[in-house]
């Protein structure tokens, strides 16, 4: 029974990489030259400078009420949890919490754009489960 098992996962596995890679979709429709693959993979990370403004905001505010949590253990037994704890949290979520302006800064210290350094804002945020 085991090996018919493993022998149908292995199936099942060579039959889903094969339609995913000959399969229709506008992924695999480019041309085979470097400025179309280029101009993919430009078009790809258009948005990651969003996602990592995002995703370092909520990771900022989990770090600093975890650093609030361990600093009330701290208070409430200080031989069990040492200070450093709370505040090493701390420290690690006011600095994910400034990464978007200090990456934004950067990109504009470079010279990719001309505007002013604004810190970036999270409009809205779309899950497209279906």
């Amino acid at each position: 029974m085991k090996t018919y098992l493993n022998r149908k996962t292995l199936a099942f596995q060579a039959a889903f990489i094969a339609g995913t890679l000959t399969g229709p979709g506008s992924a695999f429709a480019a041309g085979n030259n470097f400025s179309d693959i280029a101009r993919n993979i430009n078009a790809s990370i258009e948005e990651l400078p969003g996602l990592i403004s995002g995703v370092s905001y909520m990771l900022g505010l989990l770090l600093g009420v975890l650093g609030i949590v361990k600093l009330k253990d701290h208070v409430e037994n200080p031989t069990q949890t040492p200070i450093k704890d709370g505040a090493i949290r701390l420290a690690a979520g006011g600095a994910l919490f400034g990464l978007p302006i200090v990456m934004e800064s950067m990109l504009n210290t470079i010279g990719t754009t001309g505007t002013i350094i604004e810190a970036p804002t999270l409009s809205r945020a779309e899950f497209n489960v279906r």
